[in-house]
């Protein structure tokens, strides 16, 4: 029985049958050599491949399995006669020590080109359908992709270009956009739209003439797939109609590209070049009360009636986006009273914000004129306050002989019997160096508090009613309460030491003081007999 080695199938022998590895007389060698031309034929035929290709892929297959076989140089050729099909070599070749393996390997390398050819082809083919419309059938899904089948190929329709809400079952027929084509390997991968832009276009291509014939022209397409759907039109004759073009008699035309779409709203808006009319006409069908443009941010602010706001903006401000992307401005939508209650807003923060800064900068202006007008009232009240201690060391030195001539301080507290009680020791508490005359040393920078003359009007002469006391230690006291007084206001910031004012206060109460001293002269002998006979007893 003979045996054959197929190529293509079991209809199609390579060059020459084998027998027990024997080769069979030339004519039937003839006889297949016309085969095969008949065979690259159909498969010219069906497959799209140019003969020419599939000969050349023959021959290199041929080739690099004798060179292989005989370990032939580079020199080494052979091809085929287009017509008949003889093979012609510059080496005699000895068929019948080919084999089986022989023949399966040159049968593998020619199936290889001939998938990279077919490959090719189908690549051509398709990538030269980029951006059209082509109807397939939904074959199977591999995860979250659909495949559709094309005829002679495959195309995925994967998740990112599929229109939300719509459902597709094994045998339906979608027309879909064709969006890429790559080679992967031997086979050719066609990526598949419906969510794509170019889908609409290519509808409104399909299903208006005008726009095919160049009458009509698209100028922008802004898309939410599944939802809604702008498209701004010009005509390049002012005789036609755009927009009614697009619509079509009673909207026949614009409700089969929507039913093909699933039901997706569409708006056909006419083109201008002017930014004010394309918002207005980008925004309907809401009405539009006022526009407002900035050129520099590219900004529009829009008015509507309250009525039209919900239908400027939008669902989940779809028209209001759509209308942004079309024109090329941003687009901010309000109603007039919205817009005065931004505009108050915006001028109170402003206001808040100019008095801030003001507020600042007067701090600022004060602590600067303070400290100088500091240094000045520091040098002012030094010079006055040393005139106002001249005044009252003169006044106590003029008491200190009428008080303290008698009896000597240091005797009192011995209490010796049936001496006589000197004059009122008290004269000694006014003392020349009282403190009072140590006003001026409260050098506060503030000379205009009123604080600092409560402190030396009242303080000494509450001290006043109070001779019958044991007077020997009130006035320390109150002197120390008055220097105590005066000492704090520099520190404090809140007593006018050192004023010329404030030092003639200190002299007129050591002056007080003084008479004082003398009107209670009477007295002291008696105060000073009850002085002496307390320790006594």
């Amino acid at each position: 029985m003979l045996g054959f080695c197929p190529v293509f199938s079991s209809s199609v022998v390579f060059l020459f049958f084998v027998s027990d590895g024997y080769c069979l007389p030339k004519t039937i060698d003839t006889i297949m050599n016309a085969e095969l031309v008949r065979y690259i034929d159909s498969i010219h035929r069906d497959r799209g491949i140019d003969k020419e290709v599939l000969f050349v892929a023959l021959e290199d297959a041929l080739t690099t399995a004798i060179r292989k076989h005989y370990d032939l140089d580079d020199d080494f050729y052979l091809n085929f006669d287009r017509e008949t099909g003889q093979m012609e070599s510059n080496y005699e070749l000895q068929f019948e020590e080919f084999g089986r393996i022989f023949a399966q390997t040159v049968k593998q390398n020619w199936f290889t080109r001939i998938r990279e050819a077919e490959r090719d082809v189908l690549y051509r083919e398709f990538e030269e359908k980029i951006g059209d419309i082509i109807t397939g059938t939904v074959q199977r899904f591999e995860g979250d992709s659909v495949v559709v089948s094309l005829g002679k190929v495959e195309g995925f329709l994967p998740r990112s270009e599929k229109v939300r809400g719509e459902i597709y079952h094994v045998g339906d027929r979608v027309r879909t956009l064709v969006l890429d084509v790559k080679k992967v390997g031997l086979k050719v991968r066609i990526t598949l739209s419906r969510a794509s832009t170019g889908l609409v276009r290519r509808l409104f291509e399909l299903e208006v003439p005008e726009i095919a014939d160049g009458i009509l022209e698209i100028r922008k397409l802004e898309r939410e797939p599944g939802y809604r759907t702008k498209i701004a039109v010009n005509s390049t004759d002012s005789r036609v109609d755009c927009v009614g073009a697009c619509v079509g008699v009673h909207g026949t035309r614009i409700k089969s590209i929507i039913d093909e779409l699933g039901g997706e709203r569409i708006d056909i808006i006419r083109w201008t070049d002017d930014p004010q009319q394309m918002l207005i006409n980008a925004l309907k069908p809401a009405e539009v009360s006022h526009i407002q443009l900035d050129e520099v941010t590219h900004k529009a602010l829009v008015l509507v009636e309250p009525d039209n706001l919900s239908l400027a903006i939008g669902r989940r401000g779809q028209n209001v986006r759509l209308a942004s992307q079309l024109t090329g401005w941003d687009i901010d939508i309000m109603t007039r009273a919205e817009l005065e209650e931004t505009l108050a807003r915006e001028e109170e923060e402003e206001r808040k914000r100019l008095a801030g800064e003001d507020g600042i900068e007067a701090t600022g202006t004060t602590e600067t004129t303070g400290t100088t007008e500091a240094t000045e009232g520091g040098e002012l009240s030094a010079e006055e306050g040393a005139k106002g201690e001249a005044e009252p060391t003169e006044a106590a030195a003029t008491s200190e002989p009428e008080g303290l001539t008698t009896i000597p301080a240091s005797d009192l507290p011995q209490g010796t019997p049936g001496e006589e009680a000197p004059e009122d020791p008290l004269a000694e508490a006014p003392l020349a160096e009282t403190p009072l005359a140590e006003t001026p040393l409260a050098e506060a920078p503030l000379a205009e508090t009123p604080l600092a003359e409560t402190p030396l009007a009242e303080t000494p002469l509450t001290a006043a009613p109070h001779s019958e006391a044991p007077l020997a230690e009130a006035p320390p006291a109150e002197a120390g309460s008055a220097d105590s007084g005066l000492a704090e206001s520099p520190e404090s910031g809140t007593l006018e030491g050192g004023t010329g004012e404030h030092a003639n206060n200190a002299g007129t109460n050591n002056k007080g003081l003084e008479t004082q001293n003398k009107e209670t002269g009477s007295s002291g002998e008696e105060s000073a007999e009850h002085s002496a006979e307390k320790p006594a007893s």
